[in-house]
């Protein structure tokens, strides 16, 4: 069982020994995983579904594991993956100061009561402490009594940073901090990343995060392998390991042809040898008895040297299997969707005079025409998730026309488009209800569920997997989508599934809309027009123009 300790007797660290979990489903997670995180900042780094966020939540002892031990010397800060706020919630309940800045207040207007000394404690400086770390976090606009509810997705996650920060624990977890987060944010998440001193856990795909760490812990097959330095120089080694285990690939199989010579050459000579015996009994050249003898021994040496060769063939192939099981290998998913196809000119998507609700807007008419590929960006709070949503037909308009001309479909952040209680295969059949069993286990095999892993639950699924499973729903939709609306898509991706989604994107062929924070990836999907989100409306920029409005900021 999990064993958490708040001593801190000794230096913060944290001991995961024989750790064993499995998800509901019974898939097993980890069997027996050790793990010793020390001083410094460490990288957790794994294919979706590799455990990362499982293991980070047992750490903090949000989940209990089913054998092993979890020990942490140190007090415990832990940020989630997904951060709801209650939205009713004051920004200094958040940051944990509600009742030692009431106490303050109290004795600042005279009431001089020993409870309001002892709420106050030796933290006569809160308010200022609470100010400085905002501000240090680029939320230094934002008032400790406003309440949460007016705040962006990303200004709620960085203000759980800010409480976790103002409480100086000894071991902090992130699990994908930077999701949501724009540019400036991200720079300001990263500044407070590098001065950390204590021990910290971080799960990202955020390069620029990775940088940053002391070293990489790779989570692969319920084991971790580490690297020292950033995920530069973690790539490094990597691409240094698999090229020689493609070099121990192809030794084996060297090995292994040569040894299958030698077992054929070996079988021709006792072929030949047992023809000799033959010839020679059949010509009674020597007594009945001698022959016998001779053939007795024969067939015995003859299976001493057939098992001989054998074992070895056998050895050989172990040898190669061992080898490739050290060679990966990423899937990548194929989409052939000719349906979604939209001709040039075509029109798409018509915005006009649209006032969205929380004050964005869209000024005079935007048109979208052909398979365009739009990035929408934007800081934190600009109304980007809003807007998609109203094209989405979720949010009504104060005022304006939010028209679409094809069949579209959405795909939102928190990828609630699937059914927790269903199985994957169930969740794609709700939106092509004409397509039969086998039809969508052939298009999702595309998504890379194959087999068992199509019937798994959506509860039961990772980050990534469970955006594979909401992206097949909605690109195998019927009809089939001729404008895609992604809201910040590589949310909870490691960088393979990265990869993967670029893919798919590549041989979409309808109209994109794309809501992110990740220049990197945008640039990667052939964007034809860049549209800026602010209180000012939509305007069209480009690349380098968002990357100087960001660094006007600092």
């Amino acid at each position: 069982m999990s064993h958490p300790s708040t001593s801190t007797s000794t230096p913060a660290s944290i001991a995961c020994t024989s750790l064993a979990y499995a998800w509901q489903d019974g898939t097993t997670v980890f069997d027996g995983l050790n793990a010793t995180f020390g001083p410094g900042r460490s990288g957790l780094i794994g294919v979706n579904g590799s455990g990362k966020s499982t293991l980070l939540k047992l750490i903090a002892g949000e989940i209990r594991p089913a054998g092993g031990t979890v020990r942490v010397a140190g007090e415990i800060g832990y940020l989630p993956q997904n951060v709801t706020l209650d939205t009713a919630l004051r920004v200094e309940d958040v940051l944990g100061i509600a009742r030692t800045r009431a106490a303050l207040h109290a004795i600042e207007a005279g009431d001089v009561r020993d409870e309001h000394f002892a709420a106050v404690g030796d933290d006569w400086d809160v308010e200022e402490r609470a100010a400085a770390t905002l501000a240090g976090l680029g939320l230094g606009h934002i008032g400790l009594d406003r309440t949460t509810g007016e705040l962006s997705g990303g200004e709620s996650v960085l203000l759980r940073l800010a409480a976790l920060l103002l409480r100086r624990p000894d071991v902090l977890l992130l699990d994908e901090p930077t999701n949501n987060l724009d540019l400036y944010a991200r720079r300001r998440l990263y500044a407070a990343v590098e001065v950390w001193s204590g021990v910290m856990v971080v799960v990202s795909h955020d390069r620029e995060l990775l940088e940053r760490v002391d070293r990489i812990a790779d989570l692969r097959a319920g084991g971790i392998a580490w690297y020292g330095g950033g995920f530069s120089a973690y790539e490094e080694a990597l691409a240094t390991e698999q090229e020689a285990a493609e070099r121990m690939v192809r030794v084996a199989e060297s090995d292994l042809r040569k040894q299958k010579r030698e077992l054929a050459d070996a079988h021709v000579v006792l072929a030949r040898r047992k023809r000799y015996g033959q010839k020679m009994q059949d010509s009674k050249r020597e007594p009945k008895i001698v022959m016998g003898m001779r053939k007795r021994q024969a067939e015995v040496s003859a299976g001493k040297h057939r098992i001989l060769h054998e074992e070895r063939v056998a050895e050989a192939r172990e040898r190669l299997d061992k080898a490739a099981e050290a060679v990966r290998d990423d899937d990548e998913i194929r989409v052939d969707l000719p349906h979604t196809a939209v001709p040039p000119g075509r029109s798409v998507l018509t915005l006009r005079e649209l006032r969205l609700r929380h004050g964005g807007r869209v000024d005079g008419e935007f048109e979208l025409r052909g398979p365009e590929r739009i990035a929408l960006v934007g800081r934190n709070g600009a109304g980007k998730t809003t807007l998609l949503r109203t094209v989405a037909g979720e949010l009504d308009a104060d005022s304006g026309e939010a028209t679409a001309h094809v069949p579209l479909r959405f795909l939102p952040q928190r990828l609630d488009v699937l059914d927790d209680e269903l199985t994957v295969v169930e969740n794609v059949a709700r939106f092509a209800p004409e397509a039969t069993p086998n039809e969508i286990r052939a298009r999702l095999a595309r998504f890379l569920f194959r087999g068992a892993r199509a019937t798994r639950q959506a509860a039961t699924l990772s980050g990534g997997e469970r955006f594979r499973a909401a992206l097949a729903a909605l690109m195998l939709a019927e009809p089939a989508p001729q404008l895609l609306l992604l809201d910040e898509p590589t949310n909870n991706l490691d960088m393979a599934s990265v990869r993967q989604l670029t893919t798919a994107l590549d041989s979409y062929e309808g109209a994109l809309i794309v809501a992110s924070h990740d220049l990197r990836f945008l640039e990667s999907l052939g964007v034809t027009r860049w549209l800026w989100l602010d209180g000012g409306g939509l305007r069209d920029t480009s690349a380098e123009e968002v990357r100087a409005e960001m660094a006007d900021e600092d």
